[in-house]
């Protein structure tokens, strides 16, 4: 799924609509944390299936 620059600005007007300009910083770095945790997990998810493979 690629986003284009169209989508993103979309995303981020609409965003400043419902949110407001103070509450921005707290959901993108509530955004980022989310993603980095699903990352990492969805990782040891991968690795787990690896593991299953080799043996």
């Amino acid at each position: 799924m690629n986003l284009g620059f169209g989508e993103i600005a979309l995303i981020l007007i609409v965003a400043l609509l419902l949110f407001g300009p103070s509450k921005l910083p707290q959901l993108g770095k509530a955004a980022g944390q989310t993603l980095h945790e699903f990352k990492r997990g969805m990782k040891g998810v991968m690795e787990d299936e690896e593991e299953k493979k080799l043996k």
